[in-house]
């Protein structure tokens, strides 16, 4: 029998191991790794991605108001603080590079999936436990570091702008920042009885199939029937 992993983030990767290969496997992402995807179906992620980082912003500030510490604290808020002004700036530039208006950007609706994410990641940020809003925020964050790499280790798409989008999420700084949430987490399971890990396994699992359903949503171009 394999040996239990030392750290709980790693007990937490393992359990969503299916789920994160599915996201790797997953015709959206492949797409970007071979820079074969149809630019309108990127379009339709980079829009519902916008207003997913305006609500992930503010679950940053409910984790910081949450901190256990004051270091935590203020990285959590200087995380708020960096996407709400230069990652969004960076966004509305790389969205004008596929046709879409800072005022698009404002006036879209979100995608019922993108809906559902953002409220569980509120409502766990406003109502839970810290221990149990970091896990559901590391899948974010890890997952885009870890796909990041996966396909920067194959050649670079063609497509300038995919290939950009590859270099973003495999770079050592955002690897840095994974390994930084990963660490917040170890550290929340570490003082944590059996039903707080038990709640930030739940979590993780639930964002990461959130994670794996915005990347089906921007294919399927998903929007409400009515």
């Amino acid at each position: 029998m394999p040996a239990a992993p030392d750290r709980f983030s790693d007990h937490l990767r393992a359990l969503a191991d299916t789920i994160w290969r599915a996201q790797l496997s997953h015709p959206l992402v492949r797409g970007i790794g071979d820079g074969g995807l149809d630019p309108a179906v990127f379009a339709c992620w980079l829009r519902q991605d916008y207003l997913f980082l305006l609500d992930y912003a503010r679950v940053f500030g409910l984790a910081a108001a949450r901190a256990p510490d004051a270091g935590t604290a203020a990285r959590f808020a200087t995380l708020l603080q960096e996407t709400l002004t230069t990652e969004l700036d960076l966004h509305r530039a790389y969205a004008a590079e596929f046709g879409i208006t800072a005022e698009a950007l404002a006036g879209e609706e979100k995608a019922p999936t993108t809906q559902a994410y953002t409220d569980f990641l509120l409502r766990t940020a406003a109502l839970a436990d810290f221990a149990e809003i970091a896990a559901a925020l590391l899948p974010c964050m890890w997952g885009y570091s870890w796909l990041g790499q996966a396909l920067a280790a194959g050649d670079p798409p063609a497509d300038a702008r995919y290939a950009r989008w590859i270099a973003l999420y495999a770079a050592p700084d955002f690897a840095d920042l994974a390994l930084w949430c990963r660490e917040v987490v170890d550290a929340a399971a570490a003082g944590a009885g059996d039903a707080t890990r038990r709640r930030m396994e739940a979590a993780f699992l639930l964002s990461s199939r959130y994670e794996l359903a915005f990347w089906e949503m921007a294919w399927r171009d998903e929007r409400w029937p009515v």
